[in-house]
């Protein structure tokens, strides 16, 4: 059973950071795309950031560039979000999604964690 932990959401005031952390088990990270989603509800699912293995490119949705960063820790098994300069607009349920990089079909999705950006 493929399972994509999600931490370190919770309630942060506007302008302040949070380090969400994607734990995964039993796959291998280094062999699949990282991606890191966030939904509110009656929205669509929004790709926030991507880590991709090939071609090795890293990508930001345009609202989120310059303040969040996505990286990988190959020897945790564990892929992070780091989020600066947090707005209100970044209120969401965050998740951790894992796509086998030679075989799309196989795609996990983590629980979501819960980040609330208020004063």
């Amino acid at each position: 059973q493929v399972q994509l932990v999600e931490s370190g959401g919770g309630l942060v005031q506007p302008g302040g950071s949070l380090r969400l952390s994607c734990a995964a088990s039993p796959i291998t990270i280094t062999n699949y795309h990282m991606r890191w989603y966030r939904q509110v509800p009656g929205k669509e699912r929004e790709l926030v950031a991507m880590s991709n293995i090939f071609p090795h490119i890293t990508t930001y949705a345009d609202s989120v560039k310059g303040r969040f960063t996505i990286s990988r820790d190959d020897a945790k098994n564990t892929v992070y979000l780091q989020m600066n300069s947090l707005k209100p607009e970044d209120t969401a349920v965050y998740y951790c999604n894992a796509v086998l990089a030679y075989n799309p079909q196989y795609d996990y999705w983590g629980q979501g964690t819960q980040v609330t950006v208020s004063s």
